[in-house]
């Protein structure tokens, strides 16, 4: 199985809600939407940094958004 490490290499389109965890060493971002089948799914990634957090964040944004 290949490694996860992009909104993109699992959804196509995401909902309009991120949730995004704080730990007391990392945090975690989930967002849900569409894969290629048009199937509902929960992608959740962990971000060692806000950088990468932020990084995340812009990655979503990018993605069309299933309205």
């Amino acid at each position: 199985m290949a490694k996860i490490t992009k909104f993109s290499d699992k959804l196509n389109k995401t909902n309009e809600s991120v949730s995004v965890y704080f730990y007391d060493n990392a945090y975690m971002v989930e967002v849900s939407g569409r894969d290629d089948n048009d199937d509902w799914l929960t992608v959740k990634l962990v971000a060692k940094d806000l950088d990468e957090v932020a990084a995340m964040l812009e990655e979503i944004d990018g993605l069309p958004k299933d309205r």
